[in-house]
Parts: C-alpha cells; structure tokens; sequence
C-alpha cells in the first residue's frame, strides 16, 4: 500500500470533518482554512472519497460534507485506499520481483503497513488512541491546522 501525501491530507481533511459535522455538514473551503489545505486539491480528494463511500455531500446553502459512516467505523486503510494510486505506485523498478535480494523485506514492510493502517479508525484518530494505546504523538488542537508544522 503506497502511503502518500495524498492519502496523508486526505486523512487530516476527514478526520477535520468528522470533528465538525455533528450538527451540520462541513463545507471543504471550512477545512481548506483551518487545516491550509488547497480547496481545490480537497474537492479533487474528497471526488475520491466519496466515490469510494466514505463521505456524502450535499448542495446549496448550508451544505458540504460528512461521513458516510460511524468515525469508528472507517478505517485508515480505507482512506489510503481511496486516494493513492496503487496500481503503478513502484513506476520503473520492482523491488519486490522475485529473486531480488530485498525483495522479502519490502513485502512484508507492505503487509505490516497495510494491516496497521486497516485496524486504525478515524474515531481512533479523533480519540488519540492507536492499536488499543494512546497515541506519543502531539494533542495539537484541529484548529491549528494539522498539515502545518
């Protein structure tokens, strides 16, 4: 499973929208400002997103987007999923051809990689909890923009 950018901010922007759409749905330019985000790269991932079913949208005034399932139930891999380009990611060299000396260790980087990410949700993101354990990482609020450094 590639684990990109696209996938990264694709994460941050619904994680953003989870946080904010209990009452209402969220307008992406909403996103796009707290998180400093491009709009346009946002409706590009979210076009995405909501093809595979994880988000809904809806028009007009008042409208934008919310999941299209419970936080705890989407998972990280789902999103990755949705967003990566996973049929040619390895473009010119095959690291995992067979008879390639590293060829097992790039394998299984790939399955650890991709079974982490299916057992980690949103609602795991949202709570700081990861695998069952509270996440190391930074309790920076949403609102700060968790794309910025």
């Amino acid at each position: 499973m590639r684990v990109g950018s696209k996938g990264r901010y694709a994460v941050i922007a619904l994680v953003d929208v989870a946080a904010n759409s209990a009452k209402d749905p969220v307008a992406l330019a909403e996103v796009a400002a707290r998180q400093k985000i491009s709009l346009s790269y946002l409706e590009q991932l979210f076009a995405m997103l909501r093809r595979e079913g994880l988000v809904a949208s809806s028009r007009g005034p008042g409208g934008g987007y919310r999941l299209q399932r419970p936080a705890k139930e989407i998972t990280i891999g789902e999103v990755f999923q949705a967003v990566e380009e996973t049929r040619n990611a390895e473009l010119g060299r095959d690291w995992k051809a067979e008879g390639h000396p590293t060829a097992g260790l790039w394998s299984a980087l790939d399955d650890h990689i991709r079974d982490f990410l299916q057992d980690v949700s949103v609602g795991d993101v949202m709570s700081g909890r990861l695998n069952g354990q509270h996440s190391g990482g930074s309790k920076r609020r949403m609102d700060g923009g968790l794309s910025a450094e």
